[in-house]
């Protein structure tokens, strides 16, 4: 981006390439040349939610009550989970709305990172409601191997784009069009396995917990937090089959056959990176209605069903009309969920909340 309002009068952005085309001028959203991403934009702001709407009173009860193994998974995912939506938060806007030439996409890009930042604040809500000294749990996240060796991959994606990307702003013939086109292919196949894939485990541990009726607000939240990545996904779903399909990008083209092996082997890491964390996961023990072996096979299945929708070959075990964890299914669509006040639902309405840990004698000089 050179400007952030192109005076050109004779653009038209309806011809415009989804990146790397002229900078944009007015914004508007009366024609589309891809009226899916204002579709997803809106259902995005449509689905805007605070986590201080959510009660984690009885969590913290829930969470003392919990066994050590128990208490290791739970922490363990809040961990990774808070550094996947760190990337998250900067990513986007950071690695793809620079160079993002298309107003309705660009609208969709600033919404996507938008919530990203909600997730965050979302762990932190946990985190502080649940842990005595939440620095206990942030400070160790960088520090825990596990967590740094999942994270290598989506950091690395973003910040050769990032790279190439500003040299190619300040100098266009300094950069090959080729690599930097195919900077951006693997970046948009990274994180679309970052949406689709690698959350899952987590998520399926999060809302075993909630069917147990145990950490209910907390699965709550991350229903919440689920809803808005099935949308992310979406999202990097459309960018992919636009090029796959409509973009007409020679260069591309080109650089799409050329990855075909990359794009496979990201899956095969991301799919093994994930069933190793399950793994590790249940190192100190188990939870009743999750296994490693449940785990493993959930992920081949989420792989399968993310590798069909971009036109990929299916070629994990488990097949993707078979979901071996079936229940996780209605947590994914929060609007069956309880919306029960007295549970975990609406505890403050964020300003001018209301209390519910009132003890009694707090009225004891009150007098009508």
């Amino acid at each position: 981006m050179k400007t952030v309002f192109n005076k050109n009068k004779n653009l038209d952005a309806t011809k415009q390439p989804l990146f790397f085309g002229e900078d944009l001028a007015v914004q508007r959203y009366d024609t589309f040349k891809y009226p899916i991403f204002d579709r997803l934009a809106q259902q995005q702001l449509g689905f805007f939610w605070r986590p201080e709407e959510v009660s984690l009173q009885k969590d913290r009860n829930d969470y003392a009550q919990l066994s050590d193994a128990q208490k290791f998974i739970f922490t363990s995912n809040l961990k990774y989970q808070t550094m996947l939506d760190s990337v998250q938060g900067r990513g986007p806007c950071l690695a793809f709305l620079p160079f993002c030439t298309n107003p309705e996409l660009e609208g969709a890009i600033v919404a996507w990172d938008f919530m990203e930042t909600i997730h965050s604040r979302s762990y932190t809500y946990i985190i502080k409601n649940l842990y005595a000294n939440p620095a206990d749990v942030f400070d160790t996240i960088i520090e825990d191997k596990k967590i740094e060796e999942r994270s290598k991959a989506v950091t690395e994606a973003y910040d050769k784009l990032i790279r190439l990307g500003y040299k190619w702003h300040n100098d266009p013939k300094s950069v090959d069009i080729y690599e930097l086109k195919k900077a951006l292919w693997l970046a948009l196949v990274t994180v679309n396995v970052l949406e689709g894939l690698r959350f899952y485990v987590s998520f399926a541990c999060s809302f075993a917990f909630g069917e147990l009726k145990l950490m209910e607000g907390s699965a709550k939240i991350l229903s919440l937090i689920a809803r808005d990545e099935s949308q992310h996904l979406a999202m990097s779903q459309q960018i992919i089959k636009a090029y796959l399909t409509k973009e007409n990008d020679k260069v591309m083209n080109k650089v799409i056959k050329d990855t075909n092996k990359e794009v496979y082997k990201i899956y095969d890491d991301a799919v093994q990176q994930e069933k190793d964390w399950a793994s590790y996961l249940f190192s100190k023990g188990s939870m009743i209605g999750l296994s490693e072996k449940l785990l493993h096979q959930y992920v081949e299945y989420i792989a399968n069903r993310r590798m069909r929708v971009i036109g990929l070959e299916q070629k994990y075990e488990q097949s993707s009309a078979n979901n071996p964890l079936p229940w996780t299914q209605h947590w994914f669509n929060s609007r069956s969920l309880q919306n029960a006040p007295q549970e975990t639902e609406i505890e403050s309405y964020v300003i001018g909340g209301i209390k519910q840990d009132v003890e009694k004698d707090q009225f004891k000089e009150f007098k009508l």
